[in-house]
């Protein structure tokens, strides 16, 4: 079932719940749409430790909403923590489900399904997918510079001049692949074509159905409940 999931209906379940979060004003609400995206969306995630860690920036947010409301709003608890779990049920969606969206298979469906450009698809799930490799090359880069003895060891200012150097040197590694990718597609006809075909089929699924409608009803929930 999980799998049957399209990266279309995936990225409307981050999307859409958006709309109906801009709805919540108090603490009854709040909790009431948290633990229905919990509920229509927390099934679908399948590494719940990486989605806590991108969930802790957005609790960190929702922590000092909390304190500013509470503070600069008249004191009242009820709209403070109300404007806090807003920005969690905008953040909660995204944080489940971003990283289940695969780049090449949601490239697939923005060009078959909503026909959009293929040299923009192209380029954009590629520079998705590149986006993946960075913390691996950035790792990469300070394994080779501690070899040759220029870790991030010692003090503040070396630690600084250490990440500049290896920052320069991710950049420079992020050129030469774009530079490879710019080539790839060229030849591959990007420039002048005007037709493409595609190696993997888009197809629609009623598991796409089913997130879809319950995406719609967060972004109607909240409206609802107010």
């Amino acid at each position: 079932m999980r799998a049957a999931v399209g990266p279309l209906s995936r990225l409307a379940a981050c999307l859409l719940p958006v709309v109906g979060a801009l709805a919540v004003r108090d603490v009854r609400t709040g909790l009431i749409v948290v633990a229905m995206q919990l509920v229509l969306l927390g099934w679908l995630c399948t590494d719940w430790r990486s989605a806590l860690g991108r969930l802790a920036f957005g609790a960190i947010a929702s922590t000092s909403i909390v304190i500013s409301t509470w503070l600069y709003g008249g004191r009242d608890f009820d709209e403070a923590l109300g404007a806090g779990l807003r920005v969690l049920s905008i953040v909660l969606p995204a944080a489940l489900l971003t990283a289940t969206i695969d780049p090449s298979r949601l490239g697939d469906h923005l060009a078959q399904r909503l026909r959009l450009p293929a040299r923009v698809v192209v380029a954009a799930t590629s520079a998705l997918q590149r986006l993946d490799d960075t913390v691996e090359t950035w790792r990469t880069i300070q394994l080779a510079r501690r070899a040759r003895g220029l870790g991030l060891d010692g003090g503040p200012v070396r630690r600084v001049r250490a990440s500049a150097a290896g920052a320069f040197a991710l950049l420079v590694v992020s050129l030469r692949r774009a530079t490879v990718t710019t080539i790839a597609m060229d030849a591959r006809g990007f420039a002048t074509a005007t037709r493409r075909t595609w190696a993997e089929s888009a197809p629609w699924t009623i598991a796409d159905s089913a997130l879809l409608a319950a995406s719609l009803a967060l972004a109607v929930l909240p409206w609802t409940l107010r």
